[in-house]
């Protein structure tokens, strides 16, 4: 009866070790393309904020020079 018991828990726990298994590989197979993605989306986010800054200073030069130019004008 013991020899049935130990039998059957090799069953139960083969497919689980086989499913472990393939999620490890799984996993190790997908680092390398999570890492690309991760690495693209902070280039992306990169982009983004350079682009922000870009946009504040052209900003800030059109309102200074908005600015000189009434003053030009009130003063003429």
């Amino acid at each position: 009866m013991a020899d049935l018991t130990s039998s059957a828990n090799r069953f139960v726990r083969e497919p689980q070790r086989r499913t472990a298994a393939a999620t490890t590989i799984g996993m190790n197979a997908l680092k390398p393309m999570m890492r690309l993605q991760v690495s693209m989306l902070r280039m992306w986010a990169d982009g983004l904020e350079r682009f922000a800054s870009n946009y504040e200073k052209g900003w800030e030069e059109t309102a200074t020079t908005v600015e000189e130019q009434s003053d030009k004008e009130r003063i003429v």
